[in-house]
């Protein structure tokens, strides 16, 4: 009895320290964050606020830059994109998956040759601003990435492992293909979709580089795109004569701190709420199998 006991004691306290060396990090940002700038320069970082002030996020929140409008703009392009980048690809790949579907290898041999290989960013920028005429709306944001081939190739092979006596018992009652997949091998196949989503949104979210790419206007900036010209703009000033003389009142290193937190914030408590549907997807994905 006192090996077990033992046991689960260590590996406790190694989660508890790893735990520990994950979290305090993020305390330390959003300490400074709340920290007043001289603060920091005079007695280093802590886990505590020093001199607590919100001056950071006043700068960030109430200056020049629309940083709620950004907020709404990555909201919205994070929601759309995640749902229709899941719908598009589970279909592709419950496609490829299917033994009767015709030049099905043909069509999984494409996707693959385009995860492999690629025309590159100047003919990816041309057909986007020629073709398309994406540049400067809230589309170039998410349809560029709508269908990923190795979210379709991830998704294909675990469509594969579904039992076909599933799907042929389905279609024995009458049910159409489309219908199947929805009532049969969609709630069957909730743990990709849980995975696949998760990295998605992280992945829409955090995404700057198409707004440096295609948006010139100023209300259609992401959120990431956005918090970097502000950090820009910063460093620019303080290279400044006129930055030099404004030192005190402009922050900068409690303002990177902060949107480093702006950042991050929404995803930090989103996930827990997730994670409740990610573990069940899992529970039940080991329950089918």
């Amino acid at each position: 009895m006192k090996q077990p006991i033992l046991f689960k004691l260590s590996v406790n306290t190694i989660f508890l320290i790893y735990s520990a060396l994950c979290v305090i990090p993020l305390l330390v940002v959003l300490s400074i964050s709340l920290s007043d700038e001289e603060s920091i320069f005079r007695t280093g970082y802590h886990i505590l606020p020093v001199d607590f002030s919100f001056q950071a996020y006043e700068y960030i929140l109430f200056g020049s830059s629309p940083i709620l409008q950004a907020y709404g703009v990555t909201t919205i392009a994070t929601l759309a994109g995640t749902i229709l980048h899941l719908i598009l690809s589970s279909m592709l790949a419950y496609g490829l998956s299917r033994k009767e579907v015709k030049y099905r290898h043909i069509v999984a041999f494409l996707v693959v040759f385009c995860m492999l290989f690629s025309g590159g960013l100047v003919p990816w920028y041309i057909l986007i601003t020629k073709y398309l005429h994406l540049k400067n709306t809230l589309f170039v944001l998410f349809v560029p990435y709508l269908v990923s081939s190795i979210n379709v190739l991830i998704m294909r092979n675990f469509f594969i492992g579904i039992p076909d006596s599933i799907i042929e018992s389905a279609r024995i009652d009458g049910s159409g293909e489309f219908n199947t997949f929805i009532k049969m091998v969609v709630p069957l196949s909730t743990p990709v979709f849980a995975t696949i989503g998760l990295m998605t949104a992280v992945f829409f979210w955090n995404d700057w580089f198409t707004s440096a790419l295609f948006i010139e206007d100023g209300r259609l900036y992401s959120l990431q795109y956005l918090l970097q010209s502000i950090m820009n703009n910063i460093a620019y000033l303080q290279g400044t004569a006129f930055g030099e003389k404004m030192a005190v009142t402009i922050p900068s290193e409690t303002a990177r701190m902060a949107t480093c937190i702006m950042a991050v914030g929404p995803i930090v408590v989103a996930y827990p709420l997730l994670q409740r549907y990610f573990v069940k997807g899992l529970t039940l994905g080991a329950v089918k199998a």
